[in-house]
């Protein structure tokens, strides 16, 4: 056993990478990783629209129960109410049933669904919405009394070309 290599192991060319494969390489992979950004992108907007189509979808759904509910007496409504909740919070708070007195009050969401598009985050849940009063036109959302509708904040424009706050 010799302590040193062999002379005819230093004739022998080093096995390795040259500099040129090594640049190529790494020009390849940013190459991949210029492509990928976008698509990560896109990814990131489509998930925040899809979170967007469910939080309306509640918020709707917790309008209409309501109104469906003072329609059919369990909510004291006045002469002069369209039926529609005073607030967005009116939807979590819970309202006396009137029907049964001794039950728990009628509540429609668990928690006020957040606009994902909204960039504040300390802004609460219920004022990250455009909120429609029922005698406001659809051309001209504004709020009142109550809520018929909600819309987004969000002055952007979807990936399939409509304004968040149209959808």
């Amino acid at each position: 056993m010799r302590p040193y290599p062999s002379p005819t192991a230093l004739t022998h060319p080093i096995r390795g990478f040259t500099l040129i494969e090594m640049v190529i390489t790494l020009a390849l992979v940013g190459l991949l990783a210029l492509v990928a950004m976008p698509l990560a992108e896109v990814a990131t907007v489509r998930a925040k629209e899809s979170e967007l189509r469910v939080a309306l979808r509640q918020i709707r759904t917790a309008i209409d129960a309501y109104r469906a509910a003072a329609d059919a007496g369990q909510i004291e409504k006045k002469a002069d109410d369209s039926g529609y909740p005073p607030s967005l919070e009116a939807l979590v708070e819970g309202i006396p049933d009137t029907k049964h007195p001794g039950n728990p009050p009628l509540t429609f969401l668990r928690r006020i669904p957040r606009d994902p598009f909204y960039p504040d985050p300390t802004t609460s849940d219920a004022d990250t919405w455009n909120q429609r009063a029922y005698g406001s036109p659809p051309s001209h959302p504004e709020p009142g009394r109550d809520v018929f509708d909600v819309a987004s904040r969000s002055t952007k424009v979807g990936l399939n070309g409509i304004a968040y706050n149209q959808w």
